[in-house]
């Protein structure tokens, strides 16, 4: 007998191992993902539900540890699926089958696009692919932003910055006029429109969009609307501005909803959490409930964890490498740690050179499920991600996708033999 230990970190080792013993691309694929070991947290389970559990697990071969009000289970997603469901649950665990089948459908099929609106205020069917990393450009315009702010404060100043950042690859501008660091100052609704408005309306006019606005204000939200911007980056995550939700939606835009907590004078001192990762996770879910109670639809939302939100760089770090519990959300997951000071913490770098670092980070992000990277440099972000995509599982094709949707039930895999 020969034994070799496979790269449990990902499925592609498995599919790898089934494909060189003659099985098709699809039902590999299917079988690997079905094999990738999953946790998952249960909260607020009753008794009854805490000794279900504990009796299938030692029914299924899955790994339970239980408290009051708690269990973690875990075990193979092919082992998990029968619990998502009805027909297959044991007694007592009913109210597991709808979250659990919802985590397993994004877990299996994760999104693929993310629909935009199509400028100038009309909405629209844009989309950008998310079967690559995309490359969100930051032009701040700004005088007061953490790390280059005053660089790009006119109107001819923004634009070269936004063609340098369209040249280096980036699929989306991101166009800022308040400054969000710890301790900003805000800024008044006119001024903020006077900043913004000018310049997306002559990158959509120069053909370098689509484009999106940073703010958290549903009056500049709207005019940068009008102005031609197809997605609103809201770093309150719309509690902010009860209206911005509403804006985004009969503006047909897309949304990326960011997780902080407070204001950028008050975020520092609630950076407080039992589990960084999970709660940052239930925060961004509120914050999607709030994108979709007004009207959103949910494949116009992105989701953002807030890298230096309400965060120390521990917390930072530690959100990076459990970036999964977000990506479970089920929604596209963008990323912002371009220049900012956990990666400084960590490398001893000033601010004007963290660019190498917030490529590392990027490809990390990558790895663990996020799909898109904001960043104020975007050349060595693009080469740390082409080398990071080099190396992760290749996403099916649209052939493919269509047979495993019409796969047998489960995610179990058997030999085509």
């Amino acid at each position: 007998m020969k034994l070799t230990p496979l790269a449990a970190h990902t499925p592609e080792s498995v599919r790898a191992a089934l494909a060189a013993r003659g099985w098709d691309a699809q039902p590999a694929w299917f079988a690997a993902t079905g094999m990738q070991a999953l946790v998952v947290l249960l909260e607020e389970i009753t008794e009854t539900e805490r000794e279900g559990l504990v009796r299938w697990g030692a029914k299924a071969g899955a790994d339970v540890l239980t408290g009051e009000g708690w269990a973690l289970v875990g075990a193979p997603a092919s082992r998990l699926a029968p619990l998502a469901r009805p027909d297959r649950l044991p007694p007592g665990l009913e109210r597991l089958a709808p979250e659990l089948g919802r985590f397993l459908a994004g877990y299996a099929d994760p999104p693929r696009r993310w629909t935009l609106g199509g400028g100038g205020g009309g909405g629209g069917g844009g989309a950008l692919s998310l079967d690559h990393p995309v490359l969100i450009g930051i032009v701040n315009v700004t005088p007061d932003s953490f790390s280059d702010g005053g660089r790009f404060a006119t109107l001819d100043r923004a634009v070269a910055q936004a063609e340098r950042l369209a040249a280096d690859g980036c699929e989306l501008l991101d166009v800022g006029g308040e400054s969000t660091r710890p301790g900003a100052v805000p800024v008044p609704v006119e001024d903020e429109i006077g900043r913004v408005a000018p310049v997306i309306e002559q990158l959509v006019r120069r053909g370098l969009g689509p484009v999106s606005v940073d703010t958290r204000k549903a009056a500049v939200a709207r005019a940068a609307l009008a102005a031609g911007a197809a997605v609103v980056n809201d770093v309150s995550g719309l509690a902010f501005d009860p209206e911005l939700a509403r804006v985004v939606a009969e503006g047909g835009a897309g949304v990326i909803v960011m997780h902080m907590r407070g204001t950028p004078d008050t975020m520092d001192s609630l950076a407080v959490y039992r589990h960084v990762a999970a709660d940052v996770a239930a925060e961004l879910g509120a914050a999607v409930g709030r994108a979709e109670a007004g009207g959103v639809a949910r494949e116009r939302i992105v989701v953002d964890p807030g890298f230096g939100f309400a965060k120390t760089p521990e917390q930072n770090f530690r959100l990076l490498d459990e970036l999964a519990t977000v990506v479970a959300l089920g929604y596209p997951v963008a990323v912002g740690p371009s220049r900012k000071r956990f990666l400084g913490a960590a490398t001893g770098r000033p601010v004007e050179d963290r660019d190498r670092a917030t490529a590392v980070a990027c490809a990390l992000a990558w790895e663990r499920g996020a799909r898109l990277f904001r960043v104020h440099d975007a050349a060595l972000t693009r080469e740390a991600l082409q080398v990071a995509g080099a190396t992760t599982s290749p996403v099916l094709s649209g052939v493919d996708r269509d047979r495993e949707r019409e796969a047998p039930s489960g995610l179990n895999g058997t030999s085509p033999n």
